[in-house]
């Protein structure tokens, strides 16, 4: 079910090659700051940067500096901590990403977890889109997708992934894309309130099958 799924939005959307962000730490920061907010703000913060967001700026700038920096992204002050507390873990593995992939996934993701304002879809963004880890993520659009198919993938974020990972290859590109095809399909279809025509998946949607 899963692998048509993905053929019928890889057969409108390609290959995406997405998270939005120019580097691997730009990758960790849009993690952290598009938490409880709109992607539109996390660029605006992303953009208070310049050029120079780096774990080194971000380490060496008080926690004052940083929370007037990414203002836009809202809850700013605990946001500057978040992003504070994962720049102090990634300065473990000198900011080297290859570094960090050579750990095994379970220990970088109990480490991430551990971390103040990490939580799991948080962490496995930063796991699959910072560092290529195979490690799907669940988020709101993918859960809103299972439940208009409907697929019973499980109810919590555990149950969920795990479906997801047990019924695909183990590859970090395929849940890459995967991902990416969800989230842009759900912005462009799968709103909350739905714009079904021209969905790619609407033949097997429960919208359709209630026609």
């Amino acid at each position: 079910m899963l692998t048509q799924i993905y053929d019928a939005l890889f057969a409108r959307y390609g290959e995406l090659r997405w998270w939005p962000a120019s580097s691997p730490y730009a990758v960790i920061a849009g993690a952290i700051l598009t938490q409880n907010t709109a992607w539109s703000n996390v660029e605006k913060a992303i953009a208070n940067f310049g050029e120079d967001l780096s774990p080194e700026l971000v380490a060496n700038l008080s926690l004052e500096e940083l929370s007037s920096i990414i203002k836009p992204a809202g809850f700013f002050n605990q946001k500057a901590v978040y992003l504070k507390e994962v720049t102090r873990w990634f300065c473990k593995y000198n900011y080297n990403v290859e570094n960090v992939r050579q750990l095994p996934f379970d220990f970088a993701r109990k480490e991430l977890l551990s971390l103040k304002g990490v939580g799991r879809e948080t962490a496995d963004s930063i796991l699959l889109y910072a560092f290529g880890f195979p490690s799907f993520v669940i988020d709101a659009y993918t859960l809103r997708l299972l439940s208009r198919l409907p697929i019973n993938a499980g109810r919590s974020y555990d149950e969920v992934k795990l479906y997801f990972e047990s019924n695909l290859l183990r590859d970090s590109e395929l849940y890459n894309n995967f991902h990416a095809m969800i989230v842009i399909n759900a912005k462009e279809h799968c709103r909350k309130k739905p714009s079904c025509p021209g969905c790619p998946l609407f033949a097997r949607c429960s919208k359709f099958l209630q026609v």
